[in-house]
């Protein structure tokens, strides 16, 4: 067995209080892919520093080979005085490196080099932090966080590169794809220590419920013991005192045992403070362009959205997602066609950027306004502290300034502003950055029991197959079409790879043509007969629901029908929700196969 690139050994940490690292032990071998998995908090940032050399532990040894270079991407990028990015990326390369990778990487990231770096978008930053630790070809690579900010089509091509590359990979990432594709083995901080496993991401989840389990039924089997030496003690005492003074001091270890366990931290409880429903359409977009100058926006898109829709919206960083969603929501008025809004809607958002948050303000102030202990959450007061506790934050943390929070934590605080408005849609804005992936779980059930609609711009690609039941891609020149389905069913739909797809979408529009012809091995797709006779015959369908919905609904405005009639009371009501479930089946399957033909005619 090869000897490891880097060796942490008994590594210990405090910062006051509960030990941060308490004998964490990380051996990475050349060309080792390990995601590194932990809860926000749990100290997986410091320690990825310490194995880059930029942290000292207050205990422990950091080994690294000889000659081996290493590489770390931290979250916030620090870009010094540098005047360009290209003026960045170069100030990483050695001697002997390849100095055309510098330029080379930056333009494969879609930067030109001549940004300057302390003026760049949070999208543009890390992709200039990822080129200043890819130029070198380094022996090891300790990403944190390498996918946040990205869109999906970057994503994409790091994967590829990163899994094209020799380099010994060390991965922090919320994003599970991500980690599914790259990772080997998978280093689990817990509770201060690692546990390790030979395998990847993808057997994690298994892995971490079956030790969780061991480890609950070996704490009951020392309760119990507990308790039975408790009897002896109280009961049992006789005779031989060297006997009986070893079984005390064996109590006396049991009980230290007990106390100095360290349970598994709490799940966090996100609830979405729930409005009046809304009406069954939402929203209904007929024709809407928009544009900057010449360039296209949005051109020409229609859409309708209902009560219960799931909405995933993605395309590459500038594409209009934002605009997009501020079209559809009313917040932005289109040049041409219209946005018709549904009944009594209640809308919540979250947005990804949070220059919102007062970085002066505590965590408590965050969340109430400033104004005493209490928030309104769903139209009703809850002190703040329980609130907190809700979205895993301690009660010490109530004076935390906002700006030392960790991004996982700030992550937590915006859903909790959020949720706590009472909405019927809501509006949400990469909610997945900085998030752990059991506060992912958590958010993704909370999603799924959600009455209202959800409107989800994410690069997250696990998480939109898992949430939403529809997705919009661009196809360029302002062009987006809506898929059914998840991320995965769109790529299926599509039949093409997202990459190139994206570059496309980004390409300007006089090049459009030289788009190359689909594979003659690809046939089009056609509707069915099914499909076609479906398609023709469901608008008289719905049209003869309507008039019965109208002709029981007379029969029901006869005040006296349940006092004369009870049986035909209940008949008709039975009949009317009958008729309103098939309307709205109907409706459903009439706007699925629409879009469908819509895709097949625009292919």
């Amino acid at each position: 067995m090869a000897p490891p690139l880097i060796q942490l050994k008994d590594i210990r940490l405090t910062f006051g209080g509960t030990p941060l690292l308490s004998g964490v032990e990380l051996n990475v071998a050349p060309s080792e892919r390990v995601c590194l998995i932990g809860r926000n908090g749990s100290g997986k940032s410091t320690l990825l520093k310490i194995a880059a050399g930029l942290a000292e532990p207050d205990g422990g040894m950091r080994f690294v080979q000889p000659g081996a270079t290493v590489r770390y991407l931290p979250q916030e990028p620090d870009f010094g005085e540098h005047k360009t990015t290209l003026a960045y990326v170069e100030s990483g390369l050695a001697p002997g490196d390849d100095q055309h990778q510098a330029r080379y990487l930056l333009e494969q990231l879609g930067l030109t080099g001549d940004e300057n770096p302390h003026n760049v978008s949070g999208g543009e930053a890390r992709r200039a932090a990822l080129a200043y630790v890819l130029a070198p070809s380094p022996d090891i690579l300790l990403l944190d966080e390498p996918t946040n900010h990205l869109d999906l089509a970057t994503i994409e091509w790091l994967e590829q590169e990163l899994d094209s590359r020799r380099s010994a990979l060390v991965i922090i990432s919320h994003d599970r794809r991500f980690l599914t594709n790259l990772s080997r083995s998978t280093a689990w901080l817990d509770r201060g220590k690692i546990k390790q496993i030979d395998r990847g991401f993808a057997s994690f989840e298994t892995w971490r419920d079956e030790v969780l389990a061991e480890e609950e039924r070996d704490q009951h089997k020392l309760d119990r013991k507990i308790v039975d030496e408790e009897h002896w003690l109280r009961h049992g005492v006789s005779g031989r005192r060297k006997r009986n003074v070893k079984r005390l001091a064996n109590l006396h270890t049991l009980r230290d045992q007990r106390r100095n366990y360290r349970g598994t931290a709490g799940t966090a409880s996100l609830a979405a403070a729930e409005a009046e429903q809304s009406g069954k359409l939402v929203i209904e977009a007929k024709g809407v362009t928009k544009a900057y100058g010449e360039r296209k926006i949005v051109e020409s898109f229609s859409t309708r959205i209902q009560r219960g829709d799931r909405l995933g919206i993605i395309g590459p960083n500038g594409a209009g997602k934002t605009t997009l969603v501020n079209l559809l929501t009313g917040g932005m008025q289109p040049d041409s066609g219209t946005i018709r809004l549904g009944a009594n809607l209640e809308t919540a958002t979250l947005d990804q950027h949070r220059e919102s948050l007062d970085p002066k303000s505590t965590l408590a102030e965050a969340l109430t306004g400033g104004r005493g202990d209490q928030i309104m959450v769903g139209g009703k007061p809850k002190h703040v502290v329980g609130y907190m506790k809700d979205f895993l934050f301690a009660q010490e943390q109530r004076g935390t300034p906002v700006e030392v929070l960790s991004g996982g934590e700030r992550g937590r605080l915006m859903l909790a502003r959020a949720l706590a408005k009472p909405s019927n849609l809501l509006v949400l804005d990469e909610p997945t950055n900085d998030l752990d992936l059991e506060t992912l779980d958590v958010l993704e059930e909370m999603l799924g029991d959600y009455e209202g609609t959800v409107i989800l711009i994410s690069h997250d690609r696990d998480f939109l197959d898992r949430v939403v039941t529809s997705v919009i891609a661009p196809e360029g020149n302002g062009k987006w079409i809506e898929y059914a389905g998840g991320y995965t069913d769109m790529l299926t739909q599509r039949g093409a790879d997202l990459k190139r797809e994206t570059a496309k979408a980004q390409a300007p529009a006089e090049k459009k043509e030289e788009r190359p012809a689909a594979p003659a091995s690809s046939p089009k797709r056609k509707l069915s007969f099914n499909e076609k006779h479906a398609l023709e015959t469901l608008p008289k369908r719905m049209e003869t629901l309507q008039a019965d919905i109208a002709k029981l609904q007379r029969v029901l405005d006869d005040p006296n029908l349940y006092a004369k009639d009870r049986k035909g009371f209940d008949d008709t009501s039975a009949a009317i929700a009958k008729a309103h479930e098939d309307l709205s089946a109907a409706e459903e399957r009439w706007l699925e196969l629409e879009m469908l033909r819509e895709e097949i005619e625009q292919a």
